[in-house]
């Protein structure tokens, strides 16, 4: 009986070494973190960073922190999910930086104004293999390209043989990168970035662009998780679709633009991510001052997608912020003189029409409106609409009544004014161009731009 109790007591005293030991380990597994180190030089006057994941054409908040004498610092939990991964330090303009991130610490430098082009990693297996990769790869194919240019421009049988000698050493850079980045991460990356090379040298610039363009996407895995989590599908469209497909003819560019579009599109075969890749493409075609072409992927694609997946606050915002871009008509604006009603849909008088916003308080207008006045007096195809943004009307009588010729509409409640908003005035003198069916075909910054576009115009 005794023999048996000693032997139950030690099993258990095992089985508590056992469960403490577990209890350890799990304790140690949840305090394990990463950290991810960043360093500016020089440093700039940032104080604030935002740490994004990106997912697929979007980038979701993780965490924000500080920034002191250009260092920042962020500790990511041993859960953290691998992936790309962004620091972001201005609110607005070019102000980021990305990395991979997958369960390894990550440390890196870079100059703020020109992030991608000067990161250094210091610690990353990851983030130096790639880089390494990127930086050996890209200096053999510039070679390879500039033996096709040389062959291009003198077709001689030396460059062509140089060639295939290039096109050896990238291959064989491929396959050892390849070797190098197996069972990390960043492989995805190294096999989609291999590009394509012509097997023989191209005998002309269109048969040379030509595979290029067709073969562009050769490499890439649409429906790659890796890929997808991150910037560099996102990056190869907007390669292909604004650079790869280019025209200086107008007509010309949209019969690319819309080739290109439809191929990308057929290739996202995942409804989200066509999604978000419409709503990417919108953007950027509105940030292009084409709003013609964001308003047929928006009516062709983005609409036509499962309802359940459309976001209906991007189109609200989108249709908002476009309503007074180039291209579009211009909202109506209604007006009386002398108790004669005007409508701008309406008014026939000019070829061409200056709207202006502006303001009897402003000292910029007060200056400028007497210039535009008497450059424009006597012209005979151009004609000026003056919406005068006031809180009431004795000023604007005052000073409207020595600019006869013009139209002269009175908005009330100044920057509330309904008008005011919907043309999205935030400064005056805010100049405005039309054509005479009240098309929006310029936007001038200042009153010399406007000038000149004026005397084009005439």
């Amino acid at each position: 009986m005794v023999h048996f109790l000693n032997f139950f007591l030690e099993d258990k005293s095992q089985l508590m070494k056992k469960l403490l030991l577990l209890l350890l380990l799990i304790s140690f597994s949840l305090q394990a973190q990463y950290k991810v180190n960043g360093e500016m030089n020089p440093p700039g006057n940032y104080t604030w960073v935002i740490l994004y994941k990106i997912e697929g054409a979007r980038q979701v908040f993780v965490k924000s922190g500080k920034i002191e004498k250009g260092k920042f610092s962020f500790d990511m939990p041993a859960n953290t999910k691998s992936g790309a991964y962004r620091v972001s330090y201005k609110t607005e303009g070019s102000g980021f930086a990305d990395f991979l991130f997958n369960k390894e610490d990550v440390a890196f430098t870079f100059n703020p104004e020109q992030a991608e082009q000067t990161i250094q990693f210091s610690k990353s297996t990851e983030n130096k293999l790639y880089q390494e990769y990127i930086n050996t790869v890209s200096i053999q194919q510039y070679k390879t390209d500039s033996l096709q240019i040389a062959y291009l421009k003198n077709p001689v049988a030396k460059t062509a043989s140089l060639y295939g000698t290039q096109l050896t050493k990238i291959e064989s850079l491929q396959k050892q990168y390849l070797s190098k980045s197996k069972g990390k991460m960043v492989y995805h990356f190294i096999k989609a970035t291999n590009r394509y090379n012509n097997p023989v040298i191209a005998k002309d610039p269109q048969s040379y662009l030509k595979s290029i363009n067709e073969h562009f996407f050769d490499t890439i895995d649409f429906n790659n998780q890796t890929l997808y989590n991150s910037t560099f599908l996102v990056d190869r469209i907007t390669d292909y679709v604004f650079y790869m497909n280019y025209s200086e003819d107008p007509t010309k560019q949209k019969e690319l633009h819309d080739k290109a579009v439809k191929r990308v599109l057929e290739k996202a075969k995942t409804p989200t991510f066509k999604k978000d890749l419409i709503e990417f493409l919108i953007t950027q075609f509105v940030n292009a001052s084409n709003v013609d072409f964001a308003d047929y992927l928006l009516n062709s694609f983005y609409i036509k997608l499962p309802v359940t997946i459309q976001n209906s606050e991007f189109v609200d915002s989108y249709l908002e912020k476009t309503v007074v871009s180039i291209g579009r008509i211009a909202p109506e604006i209604t007006w009386s003189t002398n108790e004669k009603e005007y409508k701008l849909s309406t008014i026939n008088d000019a070829n061409n029409y200056v709207l202006v916003f502006w303001s009897t308080g402003c000292g910029h207008c007060l200056r400028e409106i007497p210039q535009l006045y008497e450059f424009t007096k006597d012209m005979k195809n151009s004609k000026v609409i003056a919406f005068g943004m006031e809180t009431d009307d004795k000023e604007w009588k005052n000073l409207t009544s020595k600019y006869s010729g013009w139209h002269h509409a009175l908005g009330l409640k100044k920057w509330e004014n309904p008008t005011a908003r919907t043309y999205q005035i935030y400064s005056t003198p805010t100049y405005i161009v039309l054509d005479k069916n009240k098309k929006i075909i310029a936007k001038p910054e200042t009153l010399d731009e406007l000038k000149k576009i004026i005397k084009y115009l005439e």
